[in-house]
């Protein structure tokens, strides 16, 4: 009997502690379920270039712009002006969102506007006001080779559709 009641115990414990577990990772789901079904009203959260030079040049203090380029290299090569960079591998660390303001846009830019989305959705439902930039920084400067790289893969699509 007494072998019965520590099982039984043991059990009660168990589920005590996986049962939050399981109904967090069911948060999370719908936390990202309800940040994606916004997406369409807001556009998926892009500014353009444009947008972000006129807040520049207005000298506006409502946004921030992370340079989520994975290689350290590139920014040290050239940036937008103001922008801190946070890798886009590092985003989630406690000392990266630390440097993140919850009460400005954060705008996300990576080489040619592909690498900045995969954080942009986790960063929102965590409640950050977070953007990314249209076509990233290959929109912020003439010549710059993310933009040579899209228009190399432009030119090898010729691949069916079906309709």
């Amino acid at each position: 009997m007494k072998k019965v009641l520590v099982m039984l115990w043991v059990v009660v414990i168990a589920l005590s502690v996986a049962a939050p577990v399981a109904f967090a990772a069911d948060d999370m789901a719908a936390k990202l379920n309800a940040t994606m079904s916004k997406g369409t009203e807001t556009k998926f959260w892009q500014v353009s270039a444009e947008e972000v030079q006129a807040m520049i040049k207005a000298k506006k203090t409502d946004f921030l712009v992370v340079d989520v380029r994975p290689n350290p290299a590139e920014y040290a090569e050239g940036h937008i002006p103001g922008s801190i960079q946070i890798t886009v591998q590092d985003i989630f660390t406690p000392e990266s969102l630390k440097k993140l303001p919850k009460n400005k846009k954060v705008i996300l830019v990576c080489v040619t506007g592909q690498t900045q989305n995969l954080p942009v959705v986790g960063l929102r439902a965590l409640g950050y006001d977070a953007y990314t930039m249209a076509f990233g920084y290959s929109a912020w400067t003439k010549g710059y080779r993310g933009g040579a790289i899209m228009q190399g893969a432009i030119q090898g699509a010729n691949y069916p559709v079906v309709k």
